[in-house]
């Protein structure tokens, strides 16, 4: 069985307050017709009707749950009730949001047919059949009209809601994938290091376990070298810890570091990008903070042509060993007006990523004069121990 979904008390409240409004007019009406034609009222239209009425209105309270038998019950049962007119309206309404022709056409004729039994309550005007007829099955019409639109627009909401939904979910997915993606790459990028550092400690470890010659400065030093390459080595795999390589089969060269910004810059100018960079940085960062640094230039450059082309972008540089490293690329309002690019919106939910792996922070907004800001703080700690040879 097709069940809609149940209502909350108010809206339960207020559909069968305004059913009972609809019958007022009409209970009146006939007590008027009643004292004109009688010279006053009987004890049904004062207490049968508005019984039948409120019964009506309770039955309507499962009209969801059993359309068509609470449906078929309040048409034939507002026939000996004019209080209750209001409340047969709303169930053929009611049921006419499922849609279903036979049952609407089966329901609709029913409260067509009972219609020609009020008569034995109440006296009607004398009219013509076609006129008994033709006016409680236009009110049936309307009623099935406005259940019928009612319905096609909880359909259209519902496809909508769901499509929304699964929309979301998609984007989720998707979010998920590029995040997990941005890991795999940075996993990649460290295992070079990684592998070169763990090589050197083990060949280290190797000639303090095969030379016995070797006098007690040289142990020392070979021992200082191997605590330094692993420790480094643990700092570089504490980033990427429990992330998998999507490839092992084929490690990926050497990333760019710090040193590979202007050669960046000045590809980026080349193309014809109108950029200018501003580098005062003291000393040599690590590999990982020099990649992340790299690769937040290279997004912020990207961002630029893409959303703002035609104009001027500014990469600003600076930190010192032991502060931080700070990285931030400006430009200044579009120049040119162009078809805006399709874009994936994962650009920067991937440096987000990656800068949070290094122990950083990102922010990127519009400026005040339409233009955008990237910046970016990474830590620069100092090293543990200086390096030996």
């Amino acid at each position: 069985m097709d069940v809609a979904p149940r209502l909350g008390w108010w809206q339960q409240a207020w559909r069968l307050g305004a059913a009972a409004a609809v019958g007022i007019p009409l209970w009146l009406s006939t007590g008027v017709l009643l004292r004109g034609q009688t010279g006053g009222t009987n004890s049904w239209f004062v207490i049968g009707d508005p019984l039948v009425a409120l019964g009506c209105l309770t039955v309507l309270l499962w009209r969801r749950r059993f359309p068509l038998a609470v449906a078929m019950t309040v048409v034939i049962a507002s026939t000996a009730s004019a209080l209750a007119s209001g409340a047969a309206f709303l169930a053929l309404v009611s049921l006419s949001t499922r849609r279903r022709p036979v049952e609407c056409g089966v329901v609709g004729l029913a409260f067509v047919t009972a219609s020609q039994f009020a008569g034995g309550f109440y006296p009607t005007p004398s009219g013509p059949l076609w006129l008994t007829l033709a006016f409680p099955a236009l009110i049936a019409g309307i009623a099935v009209a406005v259940g019928m639109a009612i319905g096609a627009r909880r359909v259209e909401l519902r496809s909508l809601r769901d499509r929304a939904e699964s929309a979301e979910r998609e984007q989720t997915a998707r979010a998920a994938q590029a995040r997990a993606l941005e890991r795999n790459r940075i996993a990649r990028e460290m295992h070079d290091v990684l592998a070169h550092r763990i090589s050197l400690v083990a060949m280290q470890a190797g000639v303090l376990d095969h030379r016995g010659d070797l006098t007690a400065e040289e142990n020392r030093v070979l021992v200082r070298s191997i605590a330094d390459g692993s420790h480094q080595a643990l700092e570089e795999l504490r980033d990427v810890l429990g992330v998998l390589r999507a490839d092992p089969g084929r490690p990926e060269p050497p990333q760019p570091s710090l040193d590979r910004v202007p050669e960046l810059v000045a590809d980026a100018r080349a193309s014809g990008l109108d950029v200018t960079s501003t580098t005062t940085v003291t000393g040599t960062p690590s590999d990982v903070v020099g990649r992340t640094c790299y690769r937040i230039v290279q997004e912020g450059l990207t961002n630029a042509a893409k959303h703002a082309p035609g104009a001027h972008v500014h990469v600003t540089i600076e930190g010192a060993v032991g502060d931080n490293l700070d990285v931030s690329v400006r430009n200044s309002p579009a120049t040119t007006a162009t078809a805006p690019p399709p874009a994936s919106g994962f650009g920067l939910l991937g440096l987000t990523e990656r800068i949070a792996l290094a122990g950083g922070e990102l922010d990127h907004h519009p400026t005040p004069d339409n233009g955008y800001l990237l910046t970016a703080r990474l830590p620069w700690p100092h090293p543990t121990h200086e390096k030996r040879a």
